[in-house]
């Protein structure tokens, strides 16, 4: 398979654009591939065998997306085919329109419906419709449970509000209230209205886009299932090298874990653990406990992956995230694009030309209200922590 024309097409290279697995994305270090993984649930396993072949086919980088999708980093035109096909071989990859449910779904003891059918019924009959889709168009079904996908972007959403009655919202404009037999149709009448449309149609075409949900941290912690339990814990800056991740599959392996989720906000659930495997996970680098200040920083790679960066966004979040106050929000971004936090933050630090743009109560394209030096740190944790 030949992956020099996609690979070379410069609309994968835009902000917003959409790698696949064999179709991977140009980025700084290399090609960009992301994994859709059936259903998101990976034995402890086939998580060490994805981050070994990310190691053996790339630069050993893996990222989980604030959608809860696996990315790859650093491969190359010559190693992905290899790569793409070993992962095919190990796990279950999702294709077509993307139908998400809550990580959780059908074993959330606190969720209104499962919504795990739903969903499934959308997806075969978006199947028609192919390529008359945008990549990037998606469906939220959602049954409300302790996790939930509120807070991430949907063309459609379908809220549970009792066990047989679903709110209808494209983007976040609600459109009706439709039962379970229903829904699908609704939903596909939508899509047909998107395709019509053309592949770069989103469901901003069809309605105005109201404010767009505030962020939520990762899901940390213990949540108690209908049978047994789930312990969150979440990749710093939502990364991991591919070592660390091997090592958390060996702990989870000795522990007894029989699956990893991956759940929104970067975050993996290791299901059925003990209580003393969050302590394991922590001293391999994971985040285990909600007060770590890292949960609440957003850092995109910066100039360690990426042509557009000016400096190294992640390595800098890290090192400022100590001096951040309790429940502050900090975006590190290494230039004006801002694509790990889109939406606005309390305190922005942009990366530029001639330093560090401070951005407050904004994102990361706003004029900045002053240029730090990028060799005053100090400046820069007085900055964040006075906001």
């Amino acid at each position: 398979m030949s992956l020099a024309l996609p690979i070379a097409d410069p609309a994968l290279r835009r902000r917003g654009a959409c790698p696949t697995l064999e179709v991977p994305m140009q980025t700084g270090d290399g090609l960009l591939a992301r994994l859709r993984v059936r259903d998101g649930r990976l034995s402890p396993a086939k998580l060490g065998d994805i981050a070994g072949l990310a190691a053996q086919h790339g630069n050993g980088l893996v990222e989980i997306t604030a959608r809860g999708n696996l990315q790859v980093r650093g491969l190359t035109a010559a190693t992905t085919p290899a790569f793409a096909q070993a992962v095919r071989n190990s796990v279950e990859i999702d294709d077509g329109l993307v139908v998400e449910t809550p990580p959780l779904a059908g074993d959330d003891r606190d969720e209104i419906a499962d919504p795990r059918d739903l969903a499934a019924a959308i997806a075969t009959l978006a199947v028609p419709l192919g390529a008359r889709l945008g990549p990037k168009v998606t469906v939220v079904v959602d049954g409300l449970g302790q996790i939930t996908r509120n807070a991430l972007k949907a063309d459609i959403r379908l809220t549970a509000i009792t066990p047989d009655r679903w709110a209808l919202a494209i983007v976040d404009a609600t459109q009706a209230e439709v039962d379970t037999a229903n829904a699908p149709a609704a939903v596909m009448a939508i899509l047909q209205r998107l395709a019509a449309l053309g592949p770069t149609a989103r469901s901003t075409d069809l309605v105005t886009a109201g404010k767009s949900n505030p962020g939520t941290a990762a899901p940390i912690g213990r949540f108690t299932l209908r049978a047994g339990s789930a312990t969150g814990l979440a990749l710093p800056f939502g990364a991991s090298d591919a070592d660390a991740l091997i090592a958390l599959a060996r702990l989870a392996t000795r522990y007894g874990v029989p699956e990893f989720r991956l759940a929104p906000h970067h975050a993996l659930l290791a299901m059925d653990a003990p209580e003393d495997f969050a302590t394991g996970a922590a001293a391999l680098g994971f985040i285990t406990d909600a007060a770590d200040p890292r949960l609440h920083v957003s850092a995109c790679i910066g100039s360690a992956g990426c042509a557009s960066g000016f400096f190294p966004a992640r390595a800098l979040a890290e090192s400022l995230a100590p001096a951040l106050p309790a429940n502050r929000q900090l975006h590190v971004s290494g230039c004006a694009k801002g694509c790990a936090h889109p939406r606005r933050a309390e305190v922005t630090l942009v990366g530029r030309a001639d330093g560090y743009g401070l951005v407050i109560a904004g994102t990361a394209g706003d004029t900045p209200q002053s240029v730090l030096r990028m060799d005053d740190e100090s400046a820069l944790a007085a900055a964040i922590r006075q906001g």
